[in-house]
């Protein structure tokens, strides 16, 4: 009964296929760059500060919090360059191209 082994096999169930448009799959993409992008040179920039407000400044705040705003802000205009990448149309040359 419960001694033989059993000599059905178990099918994998089927997974539907995302039905995700492709615009949304890439705007995900970005989103997740620009928070790992945040979270990265954020946590850069802190660690610089810390640094700097050891070695330099007496252990003092400020040069942590302006290293982590550095970060923030290097990885916000990151952020910001991409999604407005997709808006504009750019030639083999890098210039922008504009519809007349």
């Amino acid at each position: 009964m419960g001694d033989s082994p059993s000599t059905e096999q178990s099918t994998p169930a089927r997974v539907a296929p995302s039905s995700r448009p492709v615009s949304e799959a890439l705007l995900n993409d970005k989103w997740d760059h620009a928070i790992s992008s945040l979270l990265i040179r954020s946590s850069l920039g802190l660690s610089f500060g810390v640094v700097f407000s050891v070695l330099l400044f007496k252990r003092r705040a400020w040069p942590a919090w302006v290293g982590l705003g550095f970060g923030a802000g290097r990885a916000w205009e990151e952020a910001d360059a991409a999604f407005k990448k997709g808006a504009t149309r750019t030639g083999t040359n890098g210039m922008r191209l504009v519809r007349s």
